[in-house]
């Protein structure tokens, strides 16, 4: 027991190190103004690099990304229904779609859903 906690210990003491290593060798000590401006073919950039964009935009893509990944969980769950106990599989898809619903009521409430504001 207690070479195991020797060991952790140090483990711990080499992450450490290791980690407080990468942090200080990784740091840029030199900024270049040309560098770090967006690149136009060598030349000045006319206007500002940095255009805005529409926030409901990027949280409409959030929820499309969200739903994606459920419905990337929801197609195994259909293959394996003829594999799997019939009771533990309907609860956890109707635990599951439960969740889902719950989720997409709380965006429809908040008004996420709604494009034109």
């Amino acid at each position: 027991m207690f070479l195991i906690a020797i060991m952790m210990l140090i483990l711990i003491i080499i992450t450490s190190v290791m980690m407080m290593l990468a942090s200080i060798l990784s740091k840029k000590t030199f900024t270049d103004r040309e560098k770090s401006s967006p690149f136009e073919c060598g030349f000045d950039p006319k206007s500002s690099s940095r255009l805005p964009f529409s926030l409901r935009f990027f949280l409409i893509t959030i929820i499309f990304l969200i739903f994606d990944v459920e419905i990337a969980l929801i197609l195994p769950m259909i293959l394996i229904v003829k594999i799997s106990n019939i009771f533990v599989w309907s609860n956890t898809s109707i635990i599951f779609i439960i969740i889902l619903i719950i989720g997409l009521y709380h965006e429809w409430n908040q008004g996420m859903l709604n494009w034109s504001n």
